[in-house]
């Protein structure tokens, strides 16, 4: 049986499992993620839609602005406006998963740092730690596995 993980907003109006690991996660540290979140950066677990099960409440989707123009919509919880994950650029198959609403964040730790350009000075990244001023080449970085997963659900 694969791994699951359980999470939800604050306030419990909104709890959610993920039914199997992520495909891949960000640590972002661009200026939109910190501004959204009034932190140093955010974590997303990349994750196909289908194996979110949501277990009670409905986040609903709040539209914001990006750099790119790209169409992004965080889901939040309707109550106490946590964060629980992002739809970027109107890929519904696919969600960026606040990794710090789960019970228990530790399980799932960041793949790469991403937009590290904009990093803040005075934040120290684990040595050895995959990191891009930017992005990075998937292909290069992603394994073939969730490599996979993300052909199935995007083409």
């Amino acid at each position: 049986m694969p791994p699951t993980f359980e999470g939800g907003c604050f306030c419990g109006a909104v709890r959610y499992r993920l039914n199997s690991r992520p495909m891949f996660v960000h640590c972002c540290h661009c200026r939109d993620c910190q501004r959204q979140t009034g932190s140093a950066f955010v974590i997303n677990a990349l994750i196909e839609t289908d194996r979110i099960t949501l277990l009670s409440g409905a986040p609903e989707p709040v539209a914001m602005a990006t750099d790119s123009g790209r169409r992004h919509d965080i889901y939040r919880c309707p109550f106490c406006k946590v964060a629980l994950w992002s739809d970027y650029g109107g890929r519904r198959a696919l969600r960026f998963v606040r990794v710090t609403t789960l019970d228990e964040p530790t399980g799932i730790e960041p793949d790469v740092h991403i937009f590290t350009r904009s990093k803040l000075p005075w934040i120290r990244l684990p040595d050895g730690a995959r990191a891009f001023e930017v992005y990075y080449d998937m292909k290069e970085e992603w394994p073939a596995e969730s490599l996979e997963r993300r052909r199935a659900i995007l083409g």
